[in-house]
């Protein structure tokens, strides 16, 4: 089946928490990644997602010593956007 992966960028203004990662995150762009994988037998091209993940740090981090790529939940990344843009407001 094909699949295929979608980048985004997320933008904070203000520290934020996603379950299964540790303590806050900080005020940050992030990239995100969606993968995503081709529905079989739609009439037009329909595409399911199957996994989203964050890249740590952030990308304004100076020559972290380290990056990981970590899956996170795609409705609780969209809950701390809305919250975010809601306190920003």
């Amino acid at each position: 089946m094909p699949d295929r992966t979608t980048h985004s960028i997320a933008h904070f203004t203000a520290p934020f928490v996603l379950g299964g990662l540790e303590g806050q995150l900080p005020t940050g762009d992030y990239d995100i990644d969606h993968d995503e994988e081709l529905i079989e037998g739609m009439s037009r091209l329909a595409w399911r997602r199957v996994a989203t993940f964050i890249h740590l740090p952030a990308r304004a981090a100076k020559n972290p010593p380290t990056s990981q790529l970590v899956a996170i939940d795609y409705l609780e990344l969209e809950t701390a956007l809305k919250r975010d843009r809601e306190n920003a407001a």
